[in-house]
């Protein structure tokens, strides 16, 4: 009795940890929650906050964010009752990195024990505050070489602080102490440039526990206890940022990147061909200049040229070209194996009206997609057909933020600030559309039936 009773509240201490809660399942079993909510409706409290695309986490009595002003990089912690702001720390940026307009110095969710918070910054790197805000340790890392800026979220996992840190160069996977914040181990990912995705944690029937971590190209789990590579699956986009779920032992993982879209491809050839074709001042390297208009990039150089020199190596072109030929799909996996899955495990492929960064959400026997433009798909989990596609009328609009499902509805708030409330199931239905006072780029946090959703000014709880 004693043992159940401490196990029920340790779980209530870790409602929702990390972005998009428990394993970022994005599912709650929370009841209770509003339908219809806004600034002056089913409002418990709201508080103003500086900007920052970080989603809340909670504990059972706390919720932790961060935020930026100038050069500093904040981190909050607020009475979950009340809203009351309870502390506020800071670090000062070493360094400023490339921002994609849609991404912002403080875009990282925090990662909670139930006491302690873990915090990343693309602009710094690892700091961890104690319950009182008292700073416990940190890690500088960076720069980084992404030029859209860093976004992955921290994650714990059975004892470890996972960090994952795709890059154009030098990619890898780092392993901490959350106590102390020291290295445990770090695997370098050649294989993969710049992403965004958060990596989850699958535990098996047999054999150690598995980090699954998406990247460009592909995507790989790795031993929890010792970072070895087990396992991978070809034939992700080149650019992922949605973080991957997991249901009755298959993962799903929807990948979307300009230029893979079905029929978007082109058959790039390879290097030591164009450079015998094309490298006019006969330097083993191809500078703009040199390149035919067919094999010119579609978006900008410094997407390709991945060590940003001004010309394109070996390496350069082989990312670019495999770039040409990526295809957007949302694919299904049975887990369980070692080696390349690709041939054995990969049960469907779904590659039409995908999102670009919202997460797919698994909540009961479907699948929820939701595209910017306001387009939501429900797949059926076993097979990948369609079960419902529509508009999200109402709030026509982008969707950065990751849909979230709790109480028999599923929430999805779009970057206009308008969030949706859907009844769930494969045949969804518009509840409700409401209105907040912002922008959001924030993934809502759901617990003891509140729902908490930031907003780019300010933090709100709604409740019955």
């Amino acid at each position: 009795m004693i043992a159940a009773l401490l196990l029920a509240a340790a779980a209530a201490t870790l409602e929702w940890p990390q972005f998009r809660g428990p394993n970022a399942s994005g599912v709650s079993p929370a009841s209770g929650l509003p339908v219809e909510f806004g600034p002056d409706k089913n409002i418990i409290w709201k508080v103003a906050l500086p900007p920052g695309n970080s989603s809340p986490v909670l504990t059972a009595d706390r919720i932790f964010l961060t935020a930026y002003e100038g050069n500093q990089l904040l981190t909050f912690c607020l009475d979950r009752a009340s809203g009351k702001i309870l502390w506020r720390r800071q670090v000062m940026a070493g360094r400023e990195e490339k921002l994609n307009k849609l991404n912002d110095r403080a875009s990282p969710t925090p990662v909670t024990d139930g006491t302690n918070v873990y915090v990343f910054f693309g602009d710094f790197g690892l700091v961890s505050y104690g319950p009182d805000g008292n700073e416990r340790w940190r890690m500088p890392l960076g720069p980084f070489t992404n030029l859209h800026g860093m976004a992955a979220s921290p994650i714990l996992a059975e004892g470890k602080l996972i960090q994952v840190c795709d890059q154009d160069a030098g990619s890898y996977l780092l392993a901490l102490d959350p106590a102390t914040g020291r290295a445990l181990w770090k695997i370098p990912r050649p294989e993969s440039t710049h992403g965004f995705s958060t990596p989850i944690l699958h535990r098996g029937t047999s054999g150690p526990p598995e980090l699954i971590v998406p990247g460009a190209y592909q995507i790989t789990a790795y031993s929890l206890d010792t970072g070895e590579k087990l396992w991978w699956v070809r034939g992700s986009t080149w650019q992922v940022k949605s973080a991957p779920v997991i249901g009755e032992g298959v993962l799903y993982f929807n990948g979307w990147a300009p230029g893979g879209d079905p029929g978007e491809q082109f058959e790039l050839p390879p290097f030591a061909e164009v450079v015998r074709d094309h490298d006019v001042n006969r330097d083993g390297r191809l500078g703009r200049q040199e390149l035919p208009k067919p094999f010119q990039p579609t978006g900008s150089w410094e997407a390709i040229d991945l060590d940003d020199d001004g010309l394109l190596d070996e390496r350069d072109w082989g990312f670019f070209r495999a770039r040409r030929a990526a295809r957007n799909s949302v694919v299904a996996v049975r887990l369980g194996g070692r080696g390349d899955l690709t041939p054995s495990n990969v049960l469907w492929r779904y590659g039409k009206s995908l999102p670009d960064v919202a997460c797919p959400l698994l909540y009961g026997k479907a699948l929820y997609l939701a595209r910017t433009g306001g387009i939501l798909t429900t797949l059926d989990p076993a097979t990948g057909e369609v079960i419902k596609q529509g508009r999200l009328t109402g709030a026509l609009e982008g969707y950065y933020s990751s849909p979230v499902g709790a109480d028999g509805k599923v929430y999805l708030a779009s970057q206009g600030g308008k969030v949706v409330v859907l009844k769930a199931g494969g045949q969804w239905e518009i509840l409700a559309v409401n209105e907040l006072d912002a922008e959001c780029y924030a993934t809502p946090a759901v617990a003891g039936g509140r729902l908490y959703i930031r907003t780019r000014q300010t933090l709100y709880c709604f409740g019955r």
